[in-house]
C-alpha cells in the first residue's frame, strides 16, 4: 500500500496531458507516488505508457474513468450547442454532433491494468463493479476509488477496494462526485477526510487544495494516510502541461478559480477566464457529451495560445505552483526542501 512505502505524497492523475510517464517516474524517484491518467487516451496509448513506466521498476499507479450514463434529456445539450455557435465562429471550427455515449475504453483499460499488474489502480466518476475490483486485486493491484462524501464512501467500500481517495471541492479539475447537480465545490479536504473516515474503515488518501507542506501536515493530522496533490505539479519540468496553461498560470492575470460545467458538463475547478464567465451559468450537466462538444473550440484556442477559451484546470492552491523539477516540488510538500 502507499503508506507502507513511506510515501506521504501522491501526484494526482491529471488527464489531458500533464501526467506523463516522466512525471510519474520522477515522482517515484523522489519518494512520492505518481499516477498515469488513462482518461481521454486510447487503450493503445495507455498500454504504451504503462509499459514505459513499468520498465523503470518504480512504484506507480493508473487512474481509470468510470463510464458515465448517457443523459436522459438531450434538450439542454442541444441548446448549449446552439449557444456555442459564436465560439465556433470566433475560432473558425465546426461544432460536432452530440456524442451521447462514450465509455472511454473502460474494459480495455482495466484489461491493461490486470495484464500489467499495475501496482495501484484508482477509479474516478463512480464505483466499479465488485467483479472488476476482485479481478484487479487477484492480479496484484491495490485498488482505490475516488469519493467526495460519506455516502459515496459507503457505496465504494461495498465493492471491496483497498483504500479510498477523499476528494474535496478545492481540488483542481473534475470533481469525482456522482451527484454533479448538487456540487458547489465548497468542501475542504480535512472535512472530507474526516467524514469519509467516520463512514468507513478503509485507509483514506486526502485530496484537494494542497500546495504546501503545511497543507500536507494538516491532512495527515485529519487522519489521511497520504495526501494527493495535482495542481502544484502542473508547472513541473516533467509535466506535459500545455504551454498556454503554463503561461497563464505564470502571467499573474488569472488569480481566481471557479467551479464550472462549461467545458465538459461535469463540475470542475478551473482558473476563471472569459469562457467560464460566459457559459458557467447556462452549461448543462452531461459529461462527456459537453466535453466532446467543446473540444474543437478548446483545441483551436490552444493553437492560438489563447487562454480565454480553454479549460485551465487548477485547484485553490494554484498560487503555490512553481516551475522546476518534480523532485523539488515533492521536497517542498514533505518539508524536506
Amino acid at each position: 500500500m502507499v503508506w507502507e512505502f513511506g510515501r506521504p505524497v501522491v501526484v494526482a492523475p491529471m488527464a489531458g496531458g500533464p501526467s506523463t510517464p516522466g512525471l510519474v517516474t520522477a515522482a517515484a524517484a523522489a519518494g512520492a507516488l505518481g499516477f498515469l491518467a488513462a482518461g481521454y487516451k486510447s487503450a493503445d496509448l495507455v498500454a504504451r505508457e504503462v509499459a514505459e513506466v513499468r520498465a523503470s521498476r518504480l512504484p506507480y499507479g493508473l487512474n481509470i474513468f468510470l463510464p458515465s450514463p448517457p443523459p436522459v434529456d438531450v434538450g439542454p445539450l442541444r441548446e448549449y450547442r446552439q449557444a456555442l455557435r459564436p465560439e465556433a465562429e470566433r475560432y473558425e471550427v465546426e461544432l460536432p454532433r452530440l456524442r451521447l455515449a462514450d465509455d472511454d475504453g473502460f474494459a480495455a483499460k482495466v484489461r491493461i491494468a490486470v495484464g500489467a499488474a499495475v501496482p495501484w489502480v484508482s477509479f474516478t466518476f463512480g464505483v466499479p463493479e465488485a467483479s472488476v475490483v476482485t479481478e484487479l486485486r487477484r492480479a496484484g493491484c491495490t485498488v482505490l476509488v475516488t469519493v467526495t462524501d460519506a455516502e459515496e464512501a459507503r457505496r465504494a467500500a461495498a465493492v471491496g477496494p483497498d483504500a479510498l481517495i477523499a476528494q474535496a471541492g478545492s481540488a483542481g479539475g473534475h470533481s469525482a462526485t456522482t451527484s454533479p447537480a448538487d456540487h458547489d465545490g465548497s468542501s475542504t479536504a480535512p472535512q472530507v477526510v474526516r467524514d469519509v473516515r467516520a463512514a468507513v474503515g478503509l485507509p483514506v488518501i486526502g485530496a484537494g487544495g494542497t500546495g504546501t507542506a503545511r497543507d500536507v501536515r494538516r491532512l495527515l493530522a485529519a487522519g489521511a494516510v497520504a495526501v494527493q496533490a495535482g495542481t502544484v505539479f502542473l508547472l513541473a519540468d516533467e509535466a506535459g502541461t500545455r504551454a498556454v496553461q503554463r503561461d497563464a498560470m505564470l502571467s499573474g492575470r488569472f488569480t481566481e478559480t471557479v467551479v464550472t460545467r462549461a467545458f465538459t458538463g461535469q463540475p470542475a475547478r478551473a482558473l476563471r477566464n472569459r469562457f467560464t464567465d460566459t457559459y458557467s451559468s447556462t452549461a448543462p450537466l452531461g459529461y462527456p457529451a459537453v466535453h466532446h462538444l467543446t473540444a474543437p473550440v478548446r483545441a483551436a484556442a490552444a493553437r492560438r495560445e489563447d487562454p480565454e477559451a480553454i479549460n485551465l484546470w487548477a485547484g485553490t492552491a494554484h498560487a503555490e505552483a512553481r516551475p522546476g523539477p518534480t523532485a523539488g516540488i515533492v521536497r517542498r510538500l514533505t518539508g524536506a526542501g
